[in-house]
């Protein structure tokens, strides 16, 4: 008895929810490189559908007549695009690109007909983010770049985004966003008052933590990147030449600092003393967890199984906190600006 063949016809679902149907299909032997052709083929609506279209490409591949294809939408274009964008920039930057295109400007625009993109069709997608999130400018110059890359290949002859009007009015009220952003810090006593809330709760990790971002100025993924050879209890300096950031599959992973420069940070006594109190506490406290940390690589600030520790667990702390004692609200940004304006100023105090 004959096995029954197995369709390659595969099903996906959609973020709405909806079915749809996929296959791969084996295409020849390229010309050009003498390697065999593959490609796959999505979007189809039922099994039945998805059959026809994979019967019909494997009969004109037999009869020599299949010819794939020119990308025409936005979204192949973008396919394109994307595949040569990720050999230039940093993993984390690309991870952010992709967001950036899959929620806001592929629903918009991966559906259009790339010559038949005209200034008309982008100035409305433009105004529509203008008027939902304030970095607009952002979304607006990355869908540019697909159209930049289709002027390059020969789809298209101008790039429409380069005659759209910025929304004046939206700008004021961006702008207006920022000046409450910058708002969102706290002010020297808050500050105080923040760590000293924290102080109270125990977990000694977190308080450490958010005590060394204040004191130092340092940027999240830096702190979060520290090792115990980074720091010299002696001098009392931190060496900054690293940090973690999110790479694909919400993986962290360790990259240089966002300039790319290292740096040597002096820190004050009390702080250091706290850093080093926090080496021993996590000596005892991870030993009972069956690791050693009394090596030079050893994370400062690790989770439970002892790798990065999730920068989101630190937005959790706030709230945390924030909510159980009534404190203002605001981001982890907290830390920079109250280095840059309070601390400085009044580490005397502060170190009392």
């Amino acid at each position: 008895m004959a096995k029954k063949k197995v369709s390659p016809v595969k099903s996906y679902t959609l973020k709405n929810g909806d079915k749809r149907y996929e296959f791969p299909v084996y295409l020849g032997i390229d010309p050009l490189t003498g390697k065999q052709k593959r490609t796959m083929k999505r979007g189809f609506k039922t099994i039945k559908e998805a059959e026809l279209a994979l019967a019909r490409i494997k009969l004109d591949v037999a009869k020599g007549t299949y010819h794939q294809k020119r990308a025409e939408t936005y979204q192949e274009i973008y396919d394109l695009w994307i595949k040569q964008y990720e050999k230039t920039v940093e993993e984390s930057t690309f991870v952010k690109t992709l967001g950036i295109f899959r929620n806001h400007i592929l629903p918009a625009m991966g559906a259009y007909k790339i010559e038949m993109i005209h200034v008309d069709v982008c100035q409305k997608h433009l105004d529509e983010w203008a008027s939902k999130l304030k970095k607009f400018r952002m979304v607006k110059a990355y869908a540019a770049k697909v159209l930049n890359f289709a002027i390059k290949r020969g789809y298209i002859q101008t790039n429409p985004f380069a005659y759209v009007d910025l929304p004046t009015n939206i700008s004021k009220k961006a702008i207006g966003a920022d000046e409450d952003e910058a708002e969102n810090f706290y002010t020297r006593e808050q500050l105080i008052e923040f760590l000293s809330c924290l102080e109270r709760e125990n977990n000694h990790k977190a308080y450490v933590l958010f005590r060394l971002l204040a004191f130092s100025g340092m940027r999240r993924g830096e702190a979060l990147a520290l090792t115990w050879n980074d720091l010299n209890f002696t001098t009392n300096e931190l060496r900054i030449t690293k940090a973690i950031s999110l790479g694909k599959d919400n993986r962290l992973y360790v990259k240089s600092t966002k300039t790319g420069i290292a740096r040597t940070i002096k820190m004050d006594d009390k702080t250091m003393a706290v850093i080093k109190e926090w080496k021993k506490k996590q000596k005892q406290d991870y030993l009972e967890l069956g690791f050693n940390t009394m090596k030079p690589k050893q994370l400062v600030f690790s989770n439970e199984k002892n790798e990065f520790l999730q920068p989101t667990k630190l937005r959790k702390w706030i709230i945390l906190v924030q909510t159980k004692y009534k404190l203002s609200t605001i981001t982890t940004h907290v830390t920079q600006k109250a280095k840059d304006e309070a601390i400085l100023k009044y580490s005397s105090y502060l170190n009392m």
